[in-house]
């Protein structure tokens, strides 16, 4: 649920906060008052296109930042960033980050220098992961932005939800992952015979090759960097000459110097006591030269130049050399690549030697997976079909009573293909499923992206959002443009419909229509005013004696006659709880 917003220098808003209630909010004002900035700002918070447009005339930043509350969801044991997150707690789980209280706080921003950044909580999101996350708390109908239900994939999991199978299909989920598995196991037997004992052949050859070599792990590391060494002997021999002669080999070198400094800073500190405490850094750093002197001539004695050692490290280079070559992608690849093609290849042989009778094994599990699989396809394509069926009629009454008599919706149900010996499923059976839409009477159904009209799309999500809303997660709908092209009867269902609808979730609709504003539990005026040449757009929330003269406006214009105040009034006292 939607807490509250709060927005900074967002196109024609200045600075906003608004705190928001559960149930039915509405929000009107005058046409081009700004309805749509209000919209606007909330697309680009979860995860919209960022644009140094959106940002305020004269300022050099724009943000918009929200409070959600998270009610308590399931979490799966064990669920990593590969896994799809079913909910939004999952996906806080999946990526680290924790929130107190169920609430999460999302911020993001642009600058005039196109930069753009964004929030979790306090933890940083990309655009992507910020949209990704936001599905699960908001949707916007009405624009082609946030629309679950626009997502064809999305269509079979509502359907499911509705036919209530979604355990059974992730049983499903479960045994075709395992059949696919096992089929990749099997195609290993199915190779040629002379196939598979060549490569069993190479495969034993590997192995051996590369046990002998006893390898060691990042072993060509350390032999490089020895090797190293010993090649630039003379140079690391002379070096050290250099250091030994400035540090300790003639009177005037640094160690007998720093003796006879420390000599007179030790006479003088006695004769004065305040240069003590820098005769105590000088004995430090005297010894310390003294330490470091003494090192590299240890180092130097212990200097020996091999070159049979040499030979030796060059002719174990050249052999892991030569195994890279053929066991990893380089002879720069790490070590590591030769170690995993030997386990692939210790895996191989074991699988494939003699007397190993896997490939009779799994020829008989996978005929006893095929045939479970494709018996709970059936069960989950025959739900779906009743479902299917259900969901046509409910969906089209719903609609004819949202002024769309002539509107059809299908849910299109074909099989993948297959043939008489095998029927060809996916990891969630055997049935292809998408939602359709015949606007008009006599036109074929359409996908549900080929409507054309906002205010039709915005009820079509109307009506299935109505029907769904016991399996939807998402918690927070916005609808936007819901009303146009509609008016009396029609419009007063559309205010019942989302008034039911706002019984399970929060709803928030746009609209110019009072027979819809009466409905709502709360609403919001959103309003431009020009103070010299700067123009703003101003939200807040309205109640009482306030909210009843933009129900009469709305009603008729004039929000200043008895008339149309009090005919607000008997419209809010019928149809608002409050």
């Amino acid at each position: 649920m939607l807490e509250d917003l709060t927005i900074k220098d967002f196109a024609l808003i200045d600075s906003d906060y608004l705190e928001f209630k559960k149930g039915f909010t509405v929000l009107s004002g005058e046409t081009g008052a700004g309805k749509s900035i209000l919209i606007g700002a909330l697309s680009f918070l979860l995860g919209g296109k960022a644009e140094t447009s959106q940002i305020r005339s004269g300022k050099s930043e724009a943000s918009v930042s929200a409070t959600f509350y998270i009610k308590d969801q399931p979490v799966r044991t064990g669920i990593s960033l590969d896994d799809e997150a079913e909910n939004a707690c999952e996906w806080l789980v999946q990526h680290g980050i924790e929130i107190e209280n169920n609430r999460v706080l999302l911020r993001r921003f642009i600058r005039d220098s196109g930069k753009s950044a964004a929030w979790i909580d306090n933890t940083p999101v990309t655009r992507s992961d910020l949209a990704q996350f936001s599905a699960f708390l908001l949707d916007i109908h009405g624009q082609h932005e946030h629309q679950s239900l626009m997502k064809v994939s999305e269509h079979r999991k509502y359907l499911d939800a509705r036919a209530g199978i979604l355990d059974q299909v992730e049983k499903f989920k479960s045994l075709y992952a395992q059949l696919v598995a096992k089929r990749k196991q099997l195609s290993e037997y199915n190779m040629s015979d002379s196939e598979r004992l060549r490569k069993l052949d190479m495969m034993t050859f590997a192995v051996k090759e590369i046990s002998e070599a006893k390898l060691k792990a990042n072993e060509d590391s350390l032999l490089e960097d020895e090797q190293n060494r010993l090649m630039s002997y003379e140079k690391i021999y002379s070096d050290l000459e250099s250091i030994n002669q400035a540090m300790s080999d003639s009177d005037s070198s640094i160690i007998p110097l720093m003796k006879k400094v420390k000599r007179d800073s030790s006479h003088i500190s006695e004769l004065d006591k305040t240069l003590s405490p820098l005769d105590e850094r000088l004995e430090s750093a005297f010894y310390e030269l003294s330490d470091i002197a003494d090192e590299f001539q240890s180092y130097k004695d212990k200097l020996v130049f091999d070159p049979n050692h040499l030979q030796e490290i060059e002719d174990r280079l050249s052999l892991i050399y030569s195994l890279k070559k053929k066991y990893a992608s380089s002879v720069n690849a790490p070590l590591s690549e030769v170690m995993d093609y030997f386990n692939e290849a210790q895996n191989f042989i074991e699988e494939n030697g003699e007397g190993n009778n896997k490939k009779e094994k799994l020829e008989a599990e996978i005929k006893a997976l095929e045939k479970e699989v494709l018996s709970l396809a059936d069960t989950l394509s025959a739900k779906r079909k009743e479902t299917a069926e259900i969901l046509n009629t409910e969906v089209d009454q719903i609609l004819s009573n949202l002024g769309m008599s002539g509107t059809k919706f299908k849910v299109s149900l074909s099989q993948k293909p297959g043939s008489d010996v095998e029927q060809t499923c996916g990891p969630y059976g055997k049935d292809n499923i998408e939602f359709l839409i015949s606007a008009n009477p006599g036109n074929p159904p359409l996908p549900l992206a080929k409507i054309a009209s906002g205010g039709e799309l915005s009820r079509v999500m109307l009506a299935l959002k109505t029907i769904f809303a016991q399996t939807d997660s998402v918690d927070t709908l916005i609808f936007d443009e819901i009303d146009t092209g509609i008016g009396g009867q029609v419009a007063v269902a559309v205010g019942a419909h989302l008034k039911e609808l706002a019984k399970n979730r929060q709803i928030f609709c746009i609209t110019h229509l009072a027979s819809i504003a009466v409905y709502a539990d709360n609403q919001i005026k959103i309003e431009k005013s020009v103070s010299g040449e700067i123009t703003s757009s101003n939200v807040f929330m309205i109640e009482g004696e306030d909210r009843v003269k933009e129900i009469a406006r709305m009603l008729s214009g004039d929000a200043d006659t008895e008339q149309s105040l009090q005919h607000a009034r008997t419209l809010l006292s019928k149809y608002s709880n409050v």
